[in-house]
């Protein structure tokens, strides 16, 4: 097994040729004696973007944290329409949607299989707010300001749940200024309809609303075969938002935040592995199926500039979702025999319901001294009731679990908080930052299964110091250095299922060193960081007899390497990145595998576990991510333009579970997008689009046997053109 000080300059090594290769073309026409061209000496530079993860407004540029950030104009440049698209952008994250959940791993680090007692080990924001469960994390994708990709543990400020890293997602804020907005219409294959708009209306002086909404239709990628009235893959979002902003007097503002959404599909549309039908677009399923989604969200926000150089911020928030799902257990039309053998076919639903209120208090400076700190306390208390049936005796829609499974819990979640940063500048170059917080987490479980009833209860609590070391080098205005250790913690909790016993908190510390640069009077921008991560009690999921389990493997680690880069030279326009990561196990250790028999058990091992070896790959770990994207603007007469765009994403091969298998692998996959964008006036946008015009047929997800329904394939997208036209107004 290499050391890690090998495997950093290894993949350092090729992330240097990757650099060589993205300074190419934004620096080719800097030829001493050469004039650059016009356009280039005028306002064509890398737009400077803002970061909001130290709770307050900074430049991307200026805070020593490995983060990509994407605004509403990038965003759109390179297609992203999803919460899944940003993988093909960010390097070092995988996002694999099914079933539920949408799981978030950043450097490997995140979560594999979901439960009512488990949590996320990315933490995930949206207009400040944590939204601490993967179900409800894709809905609210509309309307995008900002997108901040955080690597690495937060363990100070974001806090909760934050192993691998965090990502904030900002919607834009209410302009006092002017009556705006904009209509946004999508046309594609497989009926694909996505309308979007957004208007903004001042409300006198003190006051201005914002609003946006979204509907989003689209056609299975798969055609169902079976007798079922589903097609699962369709899907029908409805999504709207409100953000009222006041500001009574100079020092005070307040925002009222209100979101909605309903999600109707007809489940995932999940590829049979025994189907003898050599499709991936085609199966074949009987019962119903469905997986409906929706809730709301309610947050108030409040900031007092108490001082020229003081704030408090004081944030209060109330969520509720709800998941309701059916599925074709055994995703056939045959309906084979399920246990007890007289019973055929298997039909499964769930319902899991989650209220959520979450509450925050900010003090922190806000003058231009060479101290700067914040310091805060998090509260947070959730109920989360599950019902969980399972009907063995009916083929084609759910009649009662009589023959089957009635499954009930109650989890009722608790954290607290307090935390604190400061940083301090020794000089005009030096920098030195510092942050701690502390947690205390609860879980109280209850369930009752049956027949016959079953009543259990459990409490897991847990507490744990994380934070964060940092010293930063300024040696020119446009380049920072920086290095830091930062230690990240999920809390622990309670299994499913009375036979397994708790599971305890995992932390993730990570050494890094970085750089954040810019070139050419801002027109080339690099920006890179290596690492290395200890993994500890990393906490597993997986499924035994059909149902979640999490175990606390022994330990992980991972050492990486990462580079982006973004050029604009007169009107091209280029940017790529580049993640390298290994990440594997650090010792052999005992674990379930979903896919074994219960009643295989590697020597030496816990009855049902077998052996991962030391050096196997860590789960969603793949080994390198490759972005990378070319633009041209070609302008006419009176402002007219044309723009064609071609992007390029890479992600290697990755694994659902620490056993490599068939029913596994992810394989690596290569995606081809196109876009020409016309502008014919400053309010008017045309686009013609290609998403994947290679049709490279590659698998996204891999789904594992549970006691509801088979496993499969979910194969991602395949070659879809269409049209989109927006019209701003003001």
């Amino acid at each position: 097994m290499k050391t890690s000080l090998q495997r950093i300059l290894l993949g350092g090594a090729s992330i240097a040729g990757f650099a060589a290769l993205s300074l190419t073309a934004p620096a080719i026409a800097q030829t001493p004696g050469q004039p650059a061209p016009q356009a280039a000496e005028d306002d064509q530079k890398i737009d400077r973007v803002v970061i909001t993860a130290e709770r307050r407004e900074e430049d991307a540029q200026d805070v020593a944290i490995a983060a990509t950030v994407f605004d509403t104009e990038a965003l759109a440049e390179q297609g992203v329409n999803t919460l899944n698209d940003i993988q093909r952008v960010a390097p070092s994250l995988a996002i694999n949607t099914f079933n539920r959940s949408t799981f978030v791993n950043i450097r490997g680090v995140g979560i594999a299989q979901s439960a009512p007692t488990s949590n996320p080990g990315v933490a995930y924001y949206i207009d400040g707010v944590l939204i601490p469960h993967e179900q409800f994390i894709g809905q609210s994708f509309f309307d995008v300001g900002a997108v901040e990709v955080l690597r690495g543990p937060q363990g100070t400020l974001t806090g909760q749940n934050s192993t691998g890293g965090a990502m904030y997602v900002r919607s834009p804020a209410p302009d006092f200024g002017n009556y705006s907005g904009y209509l946004e219409q999508t046309i594609g294959d497989y009926n694909w309809l996505k309308t979007q708009a957004a208007v903004n209306v001042p409300l006198g002086e003190i006051a201005a609303l914002r609003a946006a909404i979204i509907s989003d239709t689209r056609d299975s990628f798969t055609t169902n075969t079976g007798a079922s009235r589903s097609q699962p893959g369709n899907g029908d979002l409805l999504s709207a938002r409100l953000n009222l902003e006041v500001r009574p007097a100079e020092a005070w503002r307040f925002n009222l935040r209100y979101e909605s959404f309903d999600y109707q599909t007809d489940n995932n549309a999940v590829k049979r592995r025994t189907d003898t039908n050599p499709d991936p677009f085609v199966i074949q399923e009987d019962a119903r199926s469905f997986l409906n989604q929706s809730g709301y969200r309610l947050s108030g926000e409040a900031k007092w500039d108490m001082t020229d150089a003081v704030q408090l911020r004081v944030l209060a928030s109330k969520q509720n979702g709800t998941t309701k799902d059916q599925t074709d257990g055994d995703r056939t039309t045959t309906a084979p025999p399920r246990p007890p053998a007289a019973n055929v076919g298997r039909v499964s639903y769930a319902r899991t319901e989650f209220d959520t209120n979450i509450y925050e208090v900010n003090l922190l400076s806000t003058d231009d001294g060479p101290l700067q700190w914040v310091v805060g306390a998090f509260y947070l208390n959730e109920d989360i009731p599950l019902i969980l049936w399972r009907d063995n005796t009916h083929t084609l829609d759910f009649v009662t679990f009589v023959g089957g499974s009635d499954i009930r819990t109650l989890a009722k979640n608790t954290s607290k908080s307090v935390f604190g940063q400061v940083e301090y500048d020794f000089s005009e170059q030096w920098q030195a930052v510092a942050g701690l917080r502390y947690s205390e987490d609860e879980q109280d479980y209850t369930r009752t299964h049956g027949p016959p009833p079953v009543l259990g209860t459990s409490t897991q609590s847990s507490d744990a110091t994380t934070g964060r070391l940092g010293l930063n080098y300024r040696p020119f205005d446009d380049v920072l250095v920086y290095a830091s250790a930062s230690r990240g913690y999920k809390a622990g909790g309670v299994n499913l299922t009375f036979a397994d016993p708790n599971f305890q908190p995992e932390t993730n510390t990570v050494y890094e060193a970085g750089a954040k640069t810019q070139f050419f009077d801002g027109r080339l921008q690099l920006n890179g960081a290596v690492f290395s991560s200890d993994y500890q009690d990393i906490q597993l999921a997986s499924l035994r007899a059909g149902l979640p389990t999490t175990q606390n493997a022994a330990s992980g680690e991972a050492v990486g390497a990462e580079l982006e880069a973004v050029g604009v030279y007169g009107d091209l326009r280029v940017n790529a990145g580049a993640g390298w990561l290994d990440a594997e196990f650090a010792e052999d250790v005992c674990l379930n595998d979903t896919n074994s028999p219960p009643t295989l058990t590697d020597p030496g091992c816990p009855t049902g576990n077998r052996v991962v070896g030391a050096g196997r790959q860590l789960p969603f770990s793949p080994k390198w991510t490759i972005n990378a994207g070319v633009e041209y603007d070609f302008v006419f007469a009176n402002g007219v333009s044309l723009t064609p765009r071609i992007q390029y994403s890479h992600i290697d091969e990755q694994f659902a579970t620490p056993f490599p298998s068939g029913a596994t692998i992810v394989p690596e996959r290569d995606v081809w997008d196109f876009r020409l964008t016309y502008r014919p006036t400053d309010t008017l946008t045309l686009e013609a689009f290609a998403q994947n015009f290679t049709d490279n047929i590659y698998i996204a997800s891999q789904i594992q046997n549970s006691s509801s329904a088979d496993g499969g394939i979910i194969y991602g997208a395949p070659q879809m053109f269409g049209v989109r036209a927006r019209i701003e107004f003001d």
